[in-house]
């Protein structure tokens, strides 16, 4: 089971409103379960035989969470939500696969992946986020011009937070 199939995994269990769910295979053993209201975080437990078993603590997305970080940004601003989604208009949004801190460039020393007005291409290298101290390099899934960096550098990020903005034209 790779990263990307935990993760769809984890949006459905999410979505569903389930407390628990349990998914045992070969060599892998995943729980998520989801808490309270009050303390609303999902956690992922992978064993493989003779490992230790690393542990992810990520929140449940809600569909209102989800909708929060652009009402957000619509609202600093200036403008309200129907400006932000007319500004947004036909724009890809490259989200966050994983929880962790943003980082923009490879090393401190180094230049930026990507800057604004940056063409990129499918492959192309945008940032690394670390999560467990592992730095996860986020590539690009589709081709098109940076417009927007929507992350500050070394700040947290959440999973499917969005990253960038990419006209795709």
């Amino acid at each position: 089971m790779d990263l990307k199939e935990i993760q769809n995994l984890i949006k459905f269990v999410a979505k569903s409103g389930a407390s628990e769910v349990k998914l045992e295979m070969d060599d892998v053993k995943i729980t998520i379960k989801t808490g309270s209201d009050e303390n609303r975080e999902t956690t992922i437990l992978q064993q493989v035989p003779m490992q230790a078993a690393p542990q992810m603590h990520q929140p449940a997305q809600q569909q209102q969470p989800q909708q929060a970080p652009q009402q957000q940004e619509s609202q600093s601003a200036g403008g309200g939500e129907a400006a932000a989604a007319q500004d947004n208009k036909g724009y890809i949004t490259i989200k966050s696969p994983i929880i962790g801190t943003f980082y923009r460039k490879p090393s401190p020393d180094k230049d930026v992946f990507v800057e604004v007005g940056d063409s990129i291409k499918e492959g192309d290298v945008l940032c690394v986020i670390e999560a467990m101290k592992l730095f996860n390099e986020i590539e690009s899934e589709v081709s098109g011009k940076i417009v927007k960096v929507l992350v500050d550098d070394s700040s947290p990020v959440e999973f499917d937070q969005p990253l960038f903005l990419v006209d795709p034209s």
